[in-house]
């Protein structure tokens, strides 16, 4: 990676260059800009917490706009994957974080396991649901079955202090289905079943619930065996199609 003057924290080196990700910020933000609706802005802020300002931009025109904007342009190398994420999580309004999920889950079979670190500073930066949900299970998620020795990372990750590094372990499993590792999946909702955090709470559920599509008596067993353990949040949300 070639080292520029932007050096996010976990990354000594810079924001790798990369020319792609110079034309599709352009791209980008020139067409974000002119499609703000600052009327409209206030509400999504505030749905989302606050947790950063955001341009007004309605879900189906922003991936119009996307579409647009990456037209005609190359597959992206590993290196370009990581200058325009990271480049938007530098940008204050959130549809720009939106693009970079969203190019990152087109993109993630161009990246090996090197690449998670960058995920884990996207993880970890002005986190919230919206954006760690999707990383989990469609850039983690894939990275880890394309790299088994990354179970490793997700074994540390479930005992991590973060949140988000939890709820990401939880969930990076999420499209697995008949792959899914039901062991780990299992010790991993039985480690946290007591954490005090919702989002926590509501990822074991939620991990639980989609394996049930899989194996619906194994999550029906697991829950029934640990039903003094688990939160009754957890517990209703892993039966909740069952």
């Amino acid at each position: 990676m070639l080292p520029n003057t932007r050096r996010p924290p976990g990354f000594p080196d810079g924001i790798p260059h990369s020319a792609l990700a110079d034309l599709l910020l352009e791209r980008l933000t020139a067409a974000y800009e002119a499609a703000a609706d600052p009327g409209r802005a206030g509400p999504m802020a505030a749905y989302m917490k606050d947790v950063s300002p955001f341009l007004g931009i309605r879900t189906p025109e922003r991936r119009a706009l996307s579409r647009s904007v990456t037209k005609d342009t190359p597959p992206p190398t590993e290196a370009d994957c990581a200058a325009l994420a990271l480049r938007c999580w530098e940008l204050a309004e959130r549809e720009y974080r939106y693009f970079a999920v969203d190019y990152l889950r087109r993109h993630v079979s161009r990246c090996s396991s090197g690449f998670l670190p960058v995920v884990r500073h996207l993880l970890v930066t002005g986190s919230w649901w919206d954006t760690v949900d999707l990383l989990a299970a469609h850039t983690v998620g894939p990275l880890v079955a394309a790299d088994p020795a990354l179970t490793a990372v997700m074994d540390a990750w479930i005992g991590d202090d973060d949140i988000w590094l939890v709820r990401t372990a939880l969930l990076h499993q999420l499209a697995y289905k008949s792959a899914t590792d039901a062991e780990r999946l299992f010790a991993y909702c039985h480690r946290r079943a007591g954490h005090p955090e919702f989002f926590v709470r509501k990822a074991i559920g939620w991990a639980l619930r989609e394996y049930a599509k899989t194996d619906p008596e194994a999550v029906r067993a697991f829950v029934t065996d640990r039903r003094a353990l688990l939160a009754p949040l957890s517990a209703r949300e892993a039966l909740k199609n069952l």
